[in-house]
């Protein structure tokens, strides 16, 4: 018998190593910072004891929350089960708008339940030239605040809880920043993943300072970067391919509800902070 369900902590870990099986290729240090993110967004369907399809719709504030996470095991596709879970994981949202990133071939299924097409990104992976920037700075504990408020300006979304946690750090997840005229004016996040190393946020004000952020970022790890690019951040995107980043996987970006994204401020989203969680 299949009941719907919260999950306990252990099992945001399993679904991520679900998600790696996928090809999702999470972070190493995710799951602490998407639980603080709202440790009751997250739910499984459970066959007697055992889940077997998970799903994360956080609630990141009172007028925003994001779907992700959303798998079901090959054994369980078909029968309705993730379905069920979609439903009773999308009442935790109320009556807030609820973005998504998806595949662009799940669109139809996602407009069924109401999700209408607002944008995507599209994946960057590569080696740029890793080149250090004197600009560029090792982000300080005192810099969190103004850290969440870069991104939320960026972005258009406040996502206090999740971001406030991102930016804290943890052992394989690092940011570094650029300041100017006293002010935080753009930052870089990397995160050690299954594979690589994925980046972002990337916030900027323009595609110079972009460009010293993927450089600089280049040169901290030894490894290919990974980084989802907004449509509306083309010139990054131009930077990514200059610098032999190969285009590839994009998503969806998809909204249920009225709201849409209010970015204000000089800071551009040149690399969202994941597909999961947004």
């Amino acid at each position: 018998m299949i009941r719907y369900r919260n999950m306990i902590r252990p099992e945001l870990d399993l679904a991520l190593d679900w998600a790696a099986a996928e090809g999702w290729n999470p972070g190493l240090d995710d799951a602490d910072a998407f639980w603080a993110a709202d440790p009751d967004g997250f739910f499984v369907a459970d066959e007697d004891g055992r889940p077997v399809a998970a799903i994360s719709v956080v609630t990141h504030s009172e007028r925003f929350a994001f779907l992700g996470l959303y798998i079901c095991l090959p054994s369980h596709r078909g029968l309705g089960t993730g379905l069920g879970l979609w439903t009773h994981a999308l009442a935790h949202a109320g009556d807030r708008t609820v973005g998504l990133d998806g595949v662009p071939d799940q669109q139809a299924n996602y407009a069924r339940s109401g999700f209408a097409h607002a944008g995507g990104a599209v994946r960057h992976v590569g080696r740029p030239a890793p080149r250090r920037s004197d600009r560029v700075r090792p982000a300080l504990a005192a810099d969190r605040a103004a850290l969440v408020a870069l991104e939320a300006a960026a972005s258009g979304w406040s996502k206090p809880a999740y971001m406030e946690a991102w930016f804290t750090g943890a052992p394989t997840r690092t940011t570094h920043l650029i300041e100017e005229g006293g002010e935080i004016a753009g930052a870089v996040t990397l995160r050690t993943c299954r594979e690589g190393t994925k980046i972002g946020p990337l916030i900027a004000r323009d595609a110079g300072m972009a460009a010293d952020l993927l450089h600089h970022a280049a040169a901290t790890v030894d490894t290919e970067l990974t980084v989802d690019v907004p449509q509306e951040a083309e010139a990054f995107a131009g930077i990514c391919v200059a610098e032999g980043m190969v285009p590839g996987f994009s998503t969806a970006r998809m909204y249920r509800g009225n709201a849409r994204p209010a970015p204000s401020g000089e800071a551009i989203l040149c690399g969202v902070a994941t597909l999961e969680i947004g």
